[in-house]
C-alpha cells in the first residue's frame, strides 16, 4: 500500500537561510554545500558565516553557537540578507541564539531529538520552545537527526 503526500509548493523570488549549531557541528559545511548546489542551479547569492564568540566553548552553549546565513534569488543580490526567512537550529542553543532574529512567517526547522533537559538547561532555556507558545508566529518542523 502506497501513500500519496501532497506538498505544498511556493515560489519565492528571495531566500534567506541561516543554518545554526555548535561550533564544530558543520554549519559552514553546510552552508557551503548548499551554496554550492545553490549556485549550480544559476541563482545569484551572498553568504555570511559567523564564527562562535569564544573559542572551544562548552557545547550547547550560547557563546559556542556557530551559523552559515545564505541569501540566493533569480536576480542580483547585494546583501546576506538581514534576518532569516528560514532557521535550521541544531539545538536549543542556536535556536535561541537565531529567535530574536526571525521575524514572523519565517520557517524553523529544528533538531527534536536534541532537545532535552540538559542541553535546555546548558542554554538557558527551561522548556522546548513550541511548547511555551514562543513559536506560534513561525512555522516549525521538528526534525530528528539520524545517528
Amino acid at each position: 500500500m502506497s501513500s500519496t503526500q501532497s506538498k505544498q509548493i511556493q515560489q519565492l523570488d528571495r531566500v534567506v537561510i541561516r543554518f545554526a549549531g555548535d561550533s564544530g557541528d558543520g554549519m559552514q559545511l553546510t552552508g557551503d554545500r548548499f551554496t554550492s548546489e545553490t549556485a549550480s542551479f544559476g541563482n545569484d547569492l551572498s553568504t555570511f558565516p559567523n564564527f562562535p564568540a569564544e573559542i572551544r566553548a562548552p557545547a550547547g552553549t550560547l557563546p559556542g553557537v556557530s551559523s552559515f546565513q545564505l541569501h540566493f534569488a533569480d536576480h542580483d543580490i547585494l546583501t546576506p540578507g538581514d534576518r532569516p526567512d528560514v532557521l535550521v537550529a541544531m539545538n536549543p542553543a542556536a535556536l535561541k541564539a537565531n529567535l530574536p532574529e526571525t521575524p514572523h512567517g519565517a520557517t524553523i526547522i529544528v533538531d527534536s531529538a536534541d532537545f532535552t533537559k540538559r542541553t535546555s538547561a546548558r542554554s538557558g532555556t527551561t522548556r522546548t520552545p513550541s511548547k511555551t507558545g514562543r513559536l506560534r508566529r513561525i512555522t516549525c518542523i521538528p526534525w530528528t537527526s539520524p545517528e
